[in-house]
Protein backbone atom coordinates (compact mmCIF):
# COMPACT_ATOMS: atom_id res chain seq x y z
CA UNK A 1 0.00 0.00 0.00
CA UNK A 2 1.31 3.44 -0.91
CA UNK A 3 2.30 5.59 2.06
CA UNK A 4 2.33 2.75 4.60
CA UNK A 5 5.19 2.72 7.10
CA UNK A 6 6.65 -0.79 7.51
CA UNK A 7 6.29 -2.07 11.07
CA UNK A 8 9.86 -3.38 11.21
CA UNK A 9 11.28 0.17 11.14
CA UNK A 10 9.89 0.87 14.62
CA UNK A 11 10.59 -0.83 17.90
CA UNK A 12 7.81 -2.91 19.35
CA UNK A 13 6.41 -1.83 22.71
CA UNK A 14 6.04 -4.71 25.17
CA UNK A 15 2.40 -5.05 26.20
CA UNK A 16 3.56 -5.84 29.73
CA UNK A 17 5.25 -2.46 30.18
CA UNK A 18 2.73 0.41 30.15
CA UNK A 19 4.45 3.61 29.08
CA UNK A 20 1.42 5.94 29.03
CA UNK A 21 1.21 7.21 32.60
CA UNK A 22 -2.09 7.63 34.38
CA UNK A 23 -2.55 10.71 36.60
CA UNK A 24 -2.50 11.42 40.33
CA UNK A 25 -4.48 14.68 40.13
CA UNK A 26 -7.99 13.25 40.45
CA UNK A 27 -10.43 11.58 42.79
CA UNK A 28 -9.93 8.03 41.60
CA UNK A 29 -6.92 5.68 41.55
CA UNK A 30 -5.89 3.33 38.77
CA UNK A 31 -7.81 0.06 39.13
CA UNK A 32 -6.60 -3.31 37.92
CA UNK A 33 -8.91 -6.21 37.05
CA UNK A 34 -11.54 -4.54 34.86
CA UNK A 35 -13.33 -5.56 31.69
CA UNK A 36 -13.84 -2.75 29.17
CA UNK A 37 -15.96 -2.90 26.04
CA UNK A 38 -16.08 0.09 23.65
CA UNK A 39 -19.46 0.68 22.01
CA UNK A 40 -19.23 2.57 18.72
CA UNK A 41 -22.20 4.76 17.65
CA UNK A 42 -25.55 5.36 19.24
CA UNK A 43 -27.64 2.43 18.05
CA UNK A 44 -25.25 -0.33 19.22
CA UNK A 45 -24.47 1.56 22.42
CA UNK A 46 -28.08 2.11 23.45
CA UNK A 47 -29.00 -1.44 22.43
CA UNK A 48 -26.40 -2.76 24.87
CA UNK A 49 -27.45 -0.30 27.59
CA UNK A 50 -31.09 -1.32 27.20
CA UNK A 51 -30.10 -4.99 27.39
CA UNK A 52 -28.27 -4.26 30.65
CA UNK A 53 -31.32 -2.43 32.01
CA UNK A 54 -33.55 -5.39 31.09
CA UNK A 55 -31.21 -7.65 33.08
CA UNK A 56 -30.83 -5.26 36.04
CA UNK A 57 -31.59 -6.69 39.47
CA UNK A 58 -31.50 -3.65 41.73
CA UNK A 59 -30.96 -0.21 40.19
CA UNK A 60 -30.59 2.00 37.11
CA UNK A 61 -28.94 5.42 37.56
CA UNK A 62 -28.27 7.82 34.69
CA UNK A 63 -26.73 11.29 34.20
CA UNK A 64 -28.22 13.29 31.33
CA UNK A 65 -27.15 16.43 29.49
CA UNK A 66 -29.22 16.77 26.30
CA UNK A 67 -32.50 14.91 25.85
CA UNK A 68 -35.28 14.83 23.29
CA UNK A 69 -38.18 13.41 25.36
CA UNK A 70 -39.58 11.23 22.57
CA UNK A 71 -36.20 9.94 21.30
CA UNK A 72 -36.64 6.27 20.42
CA UNK A 73 -34.32 3.61 21.77
CA UNK A 74 -33.33 0.70 19.49
CA UNK A 75 -35.44 -2.36 18.70
CA UNK A 76 -38.82 -0.87 19.52
CA UNK A 77 -38.06 -0.27 23.18
CA UNK A 78 -39.77 3.11 23.12
CA UNK A 79 -38.53 6.41 24.48
CA UNK A 80 -35.94 7.11 27.16
CA UNK A 81 -38.83 7.61 29.60
CA UNK A 82 -40.47 4.35 28.54
CA UNK A 83 -37.22 2.53 29.40
CA UNK A 84 -36.93 4.19 32.83
CA UNK A 85 -40.62 3.76 33.66
CA UNK A 86 -40.56 0.05 32.82
CA UNK A 87 -37.52 -0.42 35.06
CA UNK A 88 -39.21 1.46 37.90
CA UNK A 89 -42.40 -0.59 37.44
CA UNK A 90 -40.27 -3.72 38.01
CA UNK A 91 -39.36 -2.37 41.43
CA UNK A 92 -35.85 -1.18 40.55
CA UNK A 93 -34.32 1.91 42.12
CA UNK A 94 -34.30 4.23 39.10
CA UNK A 95 -32.72 7.71 39.31
CA UNK A 96 -31.81 10.40 36.80
CA UNK A 97 -29.62 13.48 37.24
CA UNK A 98 -30.61 16.17 34.74
CA UNK A 99 -28.76 19.40 33.93
CA UNK A 100 -30.58 22.60 34.83
CA UNK A 101 -29.35 25.54 32.80
CA UNK A 102 -28.33 28.93 34.20
CA UNK A 103 -29.25 32.31 32.65
CA UNK A 104 -25.84 32.29 30.92
CA UNK A 105 -26.62 29.00 29.15
CA UNK A 106 -30.40 28.83 28.79
CA UNK A 107 -30.44 30.53 25.39
CA UNK A 108 -27.66 28.34 24.00
CA UNK A 109 -28.74 24.87 25.13
CA UNK A 110 -31.77 23.59 23.23
CA UNK A 111 -32.82 20.07 24.12
CA UNK A 112 -32.15 20.32 27.85
CA UNK A 113 -34.71 18.63 30.09
CA UNK A 114 -34.22 21.28 32.75
CA UNK A 115 -37.35 20.71 34.82
CA UNK A 116 -39.67 23.34 33.39
CA UNK A 117 -43.38 23.22 34.25
CA UNK A 118 -43.98 21.54 30.89
CA UNK A 119 -41.33 18.93 31.67
CA UNK A 120 -42.88 18.19 35.04
CA UNK A 121 -46.32 18.01 33.42
CA UNK A 122 -44.92 15.39 31.03
CA UNK A 123 -43.68 13.26 33.95
CA UNK A 124 -47.00 13.72 35.76
CA UNK A 125 -49.01 12.70 32.69
CA UNK A 126 -46.87 9.58 32.31
CA UNK A 127 -47.18 8.70 35.97
CA UNK A 128 -43.38 8.33 36.05
CA UNK A 129 -42.21 6.69 39.28
CA UNK A 130 -38.46 7.06 38.94
CA UNK A 131 -36.60 9.64 41.00
CA UNK A 132 -34.88 12.67 39.50
CA UNK A 133 -32.82 15.64 40.64
CA UNK A 134 -31.74 18.68 38.71
CA UNK A 135 -28.20 19.99 38.97
CA UNK A 136 -26.79 23.31 37.77
CA UNK A 137 -23.24 23.87 36.61
CA UNK A 138 -21.11 26.87 37.46
CA UNK A 139 -21.98 30.03 35.52
CA UNK A 140 -21.84 29.45 31.72
CA UNK A 141 -20.67 25.85 32.00
CA UNK A 142 -22.52 22.57 31.55
CA UNK A 143 -23.29 19.36 33.43
CA UNK A 144 -21.83 17.38 30.55
CA UNK A 145 -21.31 13.89 32.02
CA UNK A 146 -23.12 11.08 30.20
CA UNK A 147 -23.20 7.88 32.21
CA UNK A 148 -25.38 4.92 33.10
CA UNK A 149 -24.86 2.73 36.16
CA UNK A 150 -26.65 -0.60 36.47
CA UNK A 151 -26.96 -2.42 39.84
CA UNK A 152 -24.80 -0.04 41.87
CA UNK A 153 -22.96 -1.91 44.60
CA UNK A 154 -24.12 -5.34 43.46
CA UNK A 155 -22.09 -8.19 41.97
CA UNK A 156 -23.60 -7.27 38.60
CA UNK A 157 -22.53 -3.61 38.81
CA UNK A 158 -21.97 -2.26 35.28
CA UNK A 159 -21.09 1.27 34.17
CA UNK A 160 -21.37 2.98 30.79
CA UNK A 161 -19.48 6.24 30.19
CA UNK A 162 -19.21 8.28 27.01
CA UNK A 163 -20.45 11.21 25.01
CA UNK A 164 -23.66 10.08 23.30
CA UNK A 165 -26.66 12.32 23.93
CA UNK A 166 -30.26 11.15 24.03
CA UNK A 167 -31.32 12.78 20.77
CA UNK A 168 -32.54 11.34 17.43
CA UNK A 169 -29.42 12.20 15.42
CA UNK A 170 -27.29 10.47 18.08
CA UNK A 171 -29.09 7.13 17.72
CA UNK A 172 -28.14 6.39 14.12
CA UNK A 173 -25.57 4.69 11.93
CA UNK A 174 -23.20 7.26 10.37
CA UNK A 175 -22.59 5.29 7.19
CA UNK A 176 -26.09 5.49 5.71
CA UNK A 177 -27.99 7.71 8.16
CA UNK A 178 -29.90 10.89 7.36
CA UNK A 179 -28.07 14.22 7.25
CA UNK A 180 -27.22 15.51 10.70
CA UNK A 181 -26.36 12.09 12.12
CA UNK A 182 -23.63 11.86 14.75
CA UNK A 183 -20.67 9.54 15.25
CA UNK A 184 -20.01 8.86 18.94
CA UNK A 185 -18.67 6.27 21.41
CA UNK A 186 -19.44 4.84 24.85
CA UNK A 187 -17.43 2.37 26.92
CA UNK A 188 -18.85 -0.34 29.17
CA UNK A 189 -16.89 -1.03 32.37
CA UNK A 190 -17.24 -3.87 34.85
CA UNK A 191 -14.92 -4.49 37.77
CA UNK A 192 -13.44 -2.21 40.44
CA UNK A 193 -13.48 0.96 38.29
CA UNK A 194 -17.27 0.75 38.02
CA UNK A 195 -17.34 1.54 41.74
CA UNK A 196 -15.79 4.93 40.97
CA UNK A 197 -18.64 5.71 38.56
CA UNK A 198 -20.92 4.72 41.47
CA UNK A 199 -19.04 7.12 43.79
CA UNK A 200 -19.35 9.94 41.24
CA UNK A 201 -23.11 9.49 40.97
CA UNK A 202 -23.60 9.49 44.73
CA UNK A 203 -21.42 12.58 45.15
CA UNK A 204 -23.41 14.47 42.53
CA UNK A 205 -26.84 13.16 43.60
CA UNK A 206 -26.35 14.12 47.23
CA UNK A 207 -25.19 17.64 46.38
CA UNK A 208 -27.30 18.32 43.29
CA UNK A 209 -27.80 22.06 43.35
CA UNK A 210 -31.61 21.98 43.15
CA UNK A 211 -32.39 19.01 45.37
CA UNK A 212 -34.05 21.14 48.07
CA UNK A 213 -35.80 23.51 45.67
CA UNK A 214 -39.55 23.12 45.24
CA UNK A 215 -39.11 22.16 41.60
CA UNK A 216 -35.68 20.59 41.94
CA UNK A 217 -36.56 16.93 42.35
CA UNK A 218 -39.11 14.36 41.21
CA UNK A 219 -40.50 11.14 42.54
CA UNK A 220 -39.06 11.12 46.05
CA UNK A 221 -38.14 13.19 49.06
CA UNK A 222 -35.76 15.91 48.01
CA UNK A 223 -33.66 15.49 51.14
CA UNK A 224 -33.09 11.72 50.79
CA UNK A 225 -29.42 11.08 50.05
CA UNK A 226 -27.57 7.99 48.86
CA UNK A 227 -24.89 6.10 50.76
CA UNK A 228 -21.39 6.20 49.29
CA UNK A 229 -19.98 2.84 48.17
CA UNK A 230 -17.92 1.05 50.83
CA UNK A 231 -16.46 -1.85 48.82
CA UNK A 232 -15.09 -2.38 45.34
CA UNK A 233 -16.71 -4.50 42.69
CA UNK A 234 -14.92 -7.81 42.18
CA UNK A 235 -12.34 -8.13 39.37
CA UNK A 236 -13.88 -8.94 36.00
CA UNK A 237 -11.02 -8.69 33.50
CA UNK A 238 -7.44 -7.64 32.81
CA UNK A 239 -7.72 -3.93 31.91
CA UNK A 240 -6.09 -1.21 34.03
CA UNK A 241 -8.66 1.60 34.27
CA UNK A 242 -8.84 5.07 35.77
CA UNK A 243 -12.02 7.16 35.94
CA UNK A 244 -11.17 10.84 35.40
CA UNK A 245 -13.22 14.01 35.66
CA UNK A 246 -13.53 17.73 35.18
CA UNK A 247 -15.39 19.39 38.06
CA UNK A 248 -15.56 23.13 38.61
CA UNK A 249 -14.49 24.41 42.02
CA UNK A 250 -17.36 24.98 44.41
CA UNK A 251 -19.94 22.65 42.88
CA UNK A 252 -19.47 19.83 45.41
CA UNK A 253 -17.99 19.71 48.92
CA UNK A 254 -18.08 16.15 50.21
CA UNK A 255 -14.65 14.75 49.34
CA UNK A 256 -14.89 11.48 51.23
CA UNK A 257 -12.83 8.88 49.36
CA UNK A 258 -13.90 6.14 47.04
CA UNK A 259 -13.13 2.63 48.40
CA UNK A 260 -9.33 2.15 48.59
CA UNK A 261 -8.91 5.76 47.44
CA UNK A 262 -7.65 8.94 49.07
CA UNK A 263 -9.53 11.93 50.42
CA UNK A 264 -9.83 14.43 47.57
CA UNK A 265 -10.47 18.18 47.79
CA UNK A 266 -13.45 18.11 45.47
CA UNK A 267 -14.44 21.60 46.61
CA UNK A 268 -11.33 22.83 44.84
CA UNK A 269 -12.40 21.21 41.56
CA UNK A 270 -10.79 18.51 39.42
CA UNK A 271 -9.00 18.62 36.05
CA UNK A 272 -7.61 15.13 35.79
CA UNK A 273 -8.92 14.60 32.23
CA UNK A 274 -6.91 17.54 30.88
CA UNK A 275 -3.84 16.32 32.75
CA UNK A 276 -4.33 12.86 31.22
CA UNK A 277 -4.76 14.17 27.68
CA UNK A 278 -1.44 16.01 27.87
CA UNK A 279 0.43 13.15 29.54
CA UNK A 280 -0.83 10.63 27.00
CA UNK A 281 0.16 12.73 23.98
CA UNK A 282 3.53 13.42 25.61
CA UNK A 283 4.15 9.70 26.14
CA UNK A 284 3.22 8.55 22.61
CA UNK A 285 6.02 6.68 20.83
CA UNK A 286 4.34 5.44 17.64
CA UNK A 287 0.81 6.67 17.00
CA UNK A 288 -1.91 9.05 18.18
CA UNK A 289 -5.47 8.69 16.92
CA UNK A 290 -8.03 11.23 18.15
CA UNK A 291 -11.74 11.65 17.54
CA UNK A 292 -13.19 14.81 19.05
CA UNK A 293 -15.79 17.49 18.54
CA UNK A 294 -13.15 20.22 18.87
CA UNK A 295 -9.42 20.90 18.58
CA UNK A 296 -9.31 24.27 20.31
CA UNK A 297 -6.64 23.95 23.04
CA UNK A 298 -3.19 25.50 22.42
CA UNK A 299 -1.59 23.14 24.95
CA UNK A 300 -2.86 20.09 23.05
CA UNK A 301 -1.78 21.43 19.66
CA UNK A 302 1.69 22.20 21.05
CA UNK A 303 1.93 18.66 22.44
CA UNK A 304 0.91 17.25 19.04
CA UNK A 305 3.67 19.25 17.34
CA UNK A 306 6.18 17.76 19.78
CA UNK A 307 4.86 14.25 19.10
CA UNK A 308 5.18 14.76 15.34
CA UNK A 309 8.74 15.96 15.78
CA UNK A 310 9.41 12.65 17.58
CA UNK A 311 8.19 10.82 14.47
CA UNK A 312 4.77 9.85 15.86
CA UNK A 313 2.00 9.21 13.32
CA UNK A 314 -1.05 11.41 14.08
CA UNK A 315 -4.60 11.33 12.68
CA UNK A 316 -7.37 13.54 14.09
CA UNK A 317 -11.05 13.16 13.18
CA UNK A 318 -13.19 16.30 13.66
CA UNK A 319 -16.59 17.43 12.39
CA UNK A 320 -16.04 18.41 8.75
CA UNK A 321 -18.40 21.32 9.35
CA UNK A 322 -17.64 22.77 12.80
CA UNK A 323 -20.30 24.57 14.79
CA UNK A 324 -20.76 28.31 14.69
CA UNK A 325 -18.79 28.87 17.90
CA UNK A 326 -15.69 27.48 16.19
CA UNK A 327 -16.27 29.66 13.14
CA UNK A 328 -16.78 32.75 15.28
CA UNK A 329 -13.53 32.06 17.14
CA UNK A 330 -11.57 32.12 13.87
CA UNK A 331 -12.55 35.76 13.45
CA UNK A 332 -11.21 36.93 16.81
CA UNK A 333 -7.80 38.67 16.68
CA UNK A 334 -6.61 37.05 19.93
CA UNK A 335 -7.06 33.58 18.39
CA UNK A 336 -4.90 34.14 15.31
CA UNK A 337 -1.64 32.89 16.84
CA UNK A 338 -3.34 29.67 17.91
CA UNK A 339 -4.96 29.21 14.50
CA UNK A 340 -1.56 29.47 12.85
CA UNK A 341 -0.17 26.96 15.35
CA UNK A 342 -3.00 24.56 14.43
CA UNK A 343 -2.64 25.22 10.70
CA UNK A 344 1.05 24.33 10.94
CA UNK A 345 0.08 20.75 11.83
CA UNK A 346 -0.90 20.33 8.20
CA UNK A 347 2.68 20.96 7.11
CA UNK A 348 3.88 17.91 9.08
CA UNK A 349 4.48 14.80 6.98
CA UNK A 350 2.87 12.31 9.36
CA UNK A 351 -0.27 14.31 10.21
CA UNK A 352 -3.82 14.18 8.86
CA UNK A 353 -6.94 16.10 9.82
CA UNK A 354 -10.06 14.33 8.54
CA UNK A 355 -13.85 14.41 8.48
CA UNK A 356 -16.37 11.74 7.58
CA UNK A 357 -19.33 11.72 5.18
CA UNK A 358 -21.99 9.04 4.89
CA UNK A 359 -23.85 7.92 1.79
CA UNK A 360 -27.31 9.32 1.20
CA UNK A 361 -30.30 7.31 0.06
CA UNK A 362 -29.85 8.51 -3.54
CA UNK A 363 -26.08 8.03 -3.73
CA UNK A 364 -24.86 11.45 -2.62
CA UNK A 365 -22.82 12.25 0.48
CA UNK A 366 -23.64 14.08 3.69
CA UNK A 367 -21.18 15.09 6.38
CA UNK A 368 -21.46 13.15 9.64
CA UNK A 369 -21.02 15.24 12.78
CA UNK A 370 -18.21 13.88 14.94
CA UNK A 371 -19.33 14.02 18.57
CA UNK A 372 -16.95 11.35 19.93
CA UNK A 373 -14.26 12.05 22.54
CA UNK A 374 -11.72 9.30 21.95
CA UNK A 375 -7.92 9.12 22.06
CA UNK A 376 -5.83 6.04 21.22
CA UNK A 377 -2.09 5.91 21.90
CA UNK A 378 0.31 3.32 20.43
CA UNK A 379 -2.40 0.64 20.03
CA UNK A 380 -2.20 0.12 23.80
CA UNK A 381 -3.87 2.95 25.77
CA UNK A 382 -7.19 4.74 25.23
CA UNK A 383 -9.60 7.18 26.78
CA UNK A 384 -13.34 7.46 26.04
CA UNK A 385 -15.74 9.92 27.62
CA UNK A 386 -17.52 13.26 27.43
CA UNK A 387 -14.59 15.69 27.51
CA UNK A 388 -13.90 17.79 24.42
CA UNK A 389 -10.58 19.37 23.45
CA UNK A 390 -12.12 22.72 24.29
CA UNK A 391 -11.62 25.15 27.18
CA UNK A 392 -15.13 24.66 28.60
CA UNK A 393 -14.65 20.91 28.88
CA UNK A 394 -11.24 20.98 30.54
CA UNK A 395 -11.79 23.98 32.83
CA UNK A 396 -15.47 24.34 33.70
CA UNK A 397 -17.97 21.65 32.71
CA UNK A 398 -18.65 18.51 34.70
CA UNK A 399 -17.09 15.77 32.55
CA UNK A 400 -16.13 12.12 32.94
CA UNK A 401 -13.75 9.91 30.93
CA UNK A 402 -12.60 6.33 31.33
CA UNK A 403 -8.91 5.81 30.49
CA UNK A 404 -7.52 2.31 30.14
CA UNK A 405 -4.40 0.33 29.29
CA UNK A 406 -5.19 -2.88 27.42
CA UNK A 407 -3.39 -3.44 24.09
CA UNK A 408 -5.84 -6.10 22.91
CA UNK A 409 -8.91 -3.93 23.50
CA UNK A 410 -7.33 -0.75 22.14
CA UNK A 411 -6.10 -2.46 18.98
CA UNK A 412 -9.54 -3.98 18.39
CA UNK A 413 -11.13 -0.55 18.85
CA UNK A 414 -8.68 0.99 16.37
CA UNK A 415 -9.58 -1.69 13.83
CA UNK A 416 -13.32 -1.17 14.38
CA UNK A 417 -13.16 2.60 14.01
CA UNK A 418 -10.96 2.46 10.92
CA UNK A 419 -13.14 -0.22 9.33
CA UNK A 420 -16.10 2.15 9.66
CA UNK A 421 -14.24 5.22 8.40
CA UNK A 422 -12.11 3.63 5.67
CA UNK A 423 -14.26 0.73 4.55
CA UNK A 424 -11.26 -1.56 4.86
CA UNK A 425 -9.85 -4.01 7.39
CA UNK A 426 -6.62 -2.87 9.06
CA UNK A 427 -6.28 -5.88 11.37
CA UNK A 428 -3.17 -7.05 9.50
CA UNK A 429 -1.46 -3.65 9.91
CA UNK A 430 0.31 -2.23 12.93
CA UNK A 431 -0.87 1.09 14.33
CA UNK A 432 1.54 3.28 12.36
CA UNK A 433 0.85 1.49 9.10
CA UNK A 434 -2.91 1.72 9.70
CA UNK A 435 -2.78 5.49 10.33
CA UNK A 436 -0.52 5.93 7.32
CA UNK A 437 -3.16 4.19 5.22
CA UNK A 438 -5.88 6.33 6.84
CA UNK A 439 -3.96 9.47 5.82
CA UNK A 440 -3.37 8.25 2.25
CA UNK A 441 -6.97 7.18 1.67
CA UNK A 442 -8.42 10.36 3.22
CA UNK A 443 -6.28 12.50 0.91
CA UNK A 444 -7.36 10.50 -2.15
CA UNK A 445 -11.02 10.72 -1.09
CA UNK A 446 -10.65 14.48 -0.73
CA UNK A 447 -9.40 14.76 -4.31
CA UNK A 448 -12.38 12.74 -5.54
CA UNK A 449 -14.84 14.73 -3.40
CA UNK A 450 -13.49 18.02 -4.77
CA UNK A 451 -13.87 16.64 -8.31
CA UNK A 452 -17.56 15.94 -7.70
CA UNK A 453 -17.16 12.17 -7.42
CA UNK A 454 -19.10 10.79 -4.43
CA UNK A 455 -18.31 7.14 -5.13
CA UNK A 456 -15.22 6.87 -2.94
CA UNK A 457 -14.45 4.15 -0.40
CA UNK A 458 -15.37 4.49 3.25
CA UNK A 459 -16.38 7.75 4.92
CA UNK A 460 -13.12 9.63 5.60
CA UNK A 461 -11.75 12.59 3.65
CA UNK A 462 -8.93 15.01 4.40
CA UNK A 463 -9.48 18.53 5.78
CA UNK A 464 -7.02 21.41 5.47
CA UNK A 465 -6.13 22.65 8.99
CA UNK A 466 -5.30 26.08 7.55
CA UNK A 467 -8.89 26.71 6.41
CA UNK A 468 -10.80 24.71 9.04
CA UNK A 469 -13.65 26.82 10.40
CA UNK A 470 -12.76 29.80 8.20
CA UNK A 471 -14.87 28.83 5.20
CA UNK A 472 -18.69 29.06 5.08
CA UNK A 473 -20.57 25.78 5.55
CA UNK A 474 -20.98 23.64 2.46
CA UNK A 475 -24.28 24.10 0.64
Amino acid sequence: MSGVVPAREHAEIPASEPHVPFVASGSYPVRAGNAVRPLVDGEPAFRRICDAIDAARRSVWVTVTFLTPDVQMPDGRGSFFDVLDRAADRGLDVRALFWRTNPETSGHAPGVFWGSPAHRDLLEARGSRFQARWDRAHSRFCQHQKSWLIDAGEASETAFVGGINLRPHSVASPGHARPGSHHDVYVEVTGPAATDVHHNFVQRWNEASECLAEDGSWGGDGDHDLAFPTRLSDPRGSSAVQVQRTLHAGCYRDGRPTPDGQVFDVAGGERSIFDQYLRAIGAAKRSIYIENQYLELPEVVAALHQALERGVEVVILLPAEPDEAVREATRRPERQAFLEQRAALGRQEHFALVGIAGRGAEGGRHDVYVHAKVMLIDDAWATIGSCNLHASSVYGNSEMNVSFWDPAVVRALRCELLAEHLGTDTAQLDDRSALGEYRRLAQENRRRRDAGDSDWPGLAFAIDPATYGRQPPAA
